[in-house]
């Protein structure tokens, strides 16, 4: 019954959201609660709904000010010569721009924080991709495809969550991963390179038709904002908080907090300029914690009635005992649409353990296991149930089921690519 319930609430969910019959928001929360109600939870309810939300907290309050942090920083400059450097290199080519935001994400990816990479590469290319009016779902797409293969990196979450599920160190599981992730950095780069020729043949048909689109009214506000005096103390006030989060001084809401603060304080010492910048960012970052908090309720009620353990066991359950041989080569396939619908806590501490345990006993090795469940973190960012989701849509200032139909496909091709690697370096046998 929880089984059926399950499945039955991430189906519907995802059809309301896909076909945007319903907004996101409403959907995370709605839906949920009507399953729920329907699976006979109600005197549960509120309790099940609040540990949800309890959990999410630290992420959502990290969001807020990480996105008004950088909110900040793009408005007083900090990243301007940056991009002027890369427009000097890429010559207004949407081909260079693309391929230099999958290595620009892959390069800061490599701190193991989602998060952080959204807010830093969007921060730095967005302003590009508006100028020669490039599609923001382009730049969502290769940024996801590439913190997608970099999430492997064993600080970055779910290769850890598989080491200790495993009884591995990163010496056994993550070295081994390392041509793998390298065949899905082939694939990234392929991808923003295919990417970035369509998106340059398609303004080259369309000519200048984007130039009137520019707002007057915006560069008007972005230039009074402009900080260029205090860009060496935005650098370093950027910086600290990079190490901060890097050495864990301090959680990184905490951070985020702090540093938002003194930044808003020493870029708009006035009051009335502080209210300003807070009134143009506040929608935004309202926007995104709002998603977060109601993604929290959805996995809240995923795991605290029960569902998502009973969906784990029903999915092992049918492996037939002949398909041994095959057996890690499954778990790598399935490893894509489990991540995507399960939260990582949800699939390596939940599901893996009986996989491993399958796998065992049909003969594949805890190696080819820890493996295979790793090749599914190529679609894992694009789920809605990862709150950083909500962040990159929210940055790049498109709707969350455009970026799942644009990426998905894209993304499926990150983890075959990695699949593929994996076979012909024999890490998965088949």
């Amino acid at each position: 019954m929880l089984t059926i319930l399950g499945f039955s609430m991430i189906i519907v969910f995802m059809y309301l959201i896909m076909t945007k019959r319903l907004f996101p928001l409403t959907a995370l929360i709605l839906i949920p609660i009507l399953f729920a109600i329907l699976g006979g939870f109600t005197a549960d309810l509120g309790s099940i709904i609040m540990e949800g939300v309890k959990n999410i907290a630290p992420t959502g309050i990290m969001l807020i000010f990480g996105i008004l942090f950088f909110s900040i920083m793009i408005d007083a400059g900090l990243f301007d010569p940056l991009v002027n450097l890369i427009l000097k290199f890429v010559k207004g080519d949407p081909l260079k721009i693309a391929v230099g935001t999958a290595l620009l994400t892959i390069l800061v990816s490599l701190d193991g924080d989602g998060a952080t990479t959204y807010m830093i590469v969007v921060a730095a290319m967005l302003p590009l991709y508006k100028k020669l009016g490039m599609n923001p779902l382009v730049l969502a797409c290769i940024i996801m495809l590439g913190g997608g293969v970099m999430n492997i990196l064993p600080w970055g979450g779910p290769t850890a969550r598989a080491m200790t599920t495993l009884k591995m160190d990163a010496s056994e599981l993550f070295m081994p991963m390392i041509p793998v992730m390298i065949g899905g950095i082939l694939w990234v780069l392929f991808a923003a390179f295919w990417l970035g020729l369509r998106e340059k043949r398609r303004i080259a048909r369309e000519g200048d038709m984007n130039k009137h689109l520019i707002n007057e009214e915006e560069v008007v506000i972005e230039r009074e904002l402009r900080r260029p005096g205090l860009i060496w103390f935005n650098l370093l006030l950027t910086i600290l908080l990079l190490a901060s989060m890097m050495f864990d001084v301090l959680p990184l809401a905490v951070s985020f907090m702090i540093a938002f603060c003194i930044g808003l304080i020493i870029n708009y010492p006035k009051v009335e300029q502080q209210q300003k910048v807070m009134r143009l960012h506040a929608g935004n970052a309202l926007s995104v914690a709002s998603m977060i908090f109601a993604a929290g309720i959805f996995t809240g009620i995923l795991s605290g009635t029960g569902m998502m353990d009973a969906m784990a066991a029903s999915m092992i359950s049918v492996v037939p005992d002949t398909w041994g041989s095959a057996f890690p080569v499954l778990t790598a396939v399935s490893s894509a649409p489990l991540t995507f619908f399960l939260s990582n806590d949800a699939y390596y501490f939940g599901i893996l353990p009986l996989i491993t345990e399958t796998g065992l006993h049909l003969g594949a090795t805890k190696l080819e296991i820890g493996a295979a469940s790793l090749i599914g973190q190529g679609v894992h960012l694009l789920s809605p149930l990862v709150p950083s989701t909500y962040l990159l849509v929210g940055l790049a200032g498109v709707e969350f089921s455009d970026h799942v139909k644009f990426t998905i496909k894209w993304a499926l091709g990150s983890s075959l690519a990695m699949l593929i690697a994996a076979l012909l370096i024999g890490l998965i046998t088949f």
